[in-house]
């Protein structure tokens, strides 16, 4: 697992902004997925990597995973 920087600190604060846009939270997410609300933290801190996570967090607002969890960042551990 890696330590977030600043910026995947702020992306993740961003992230929770949107989500509550559109009438959502990451606790609703990770219900819906049967997973810990911090799975969902640290995949959206970029601490982790999780695929069914991404996709689920990206679809949720909006967006395609690539967008939200750009491959160019470097790569953190895998969550299955």
């Amino acid at each position: 697992m890696r330590t977030p920087t600043k910026a995947n600190l702020d992306a993740h604060e961003r992230l929770k902004a949107e989500l509550r846009i559109r009438g959502t939270s990451l606790a609703q997410i990770s219900r819906e997925l049967g997973v810990s609300d911090s799975a969902l933290t640290l995949v959206g801190k970029r601490m982790c990597r999780s695929q069914r996570i991404e996709e689920a967090l990206a679809l949720a607002v909006g967006m395609a995973p690539e967008e939200l969890f750009p491959a160019s960042q470097e790569e953190g551990a895998t969550m299955t």
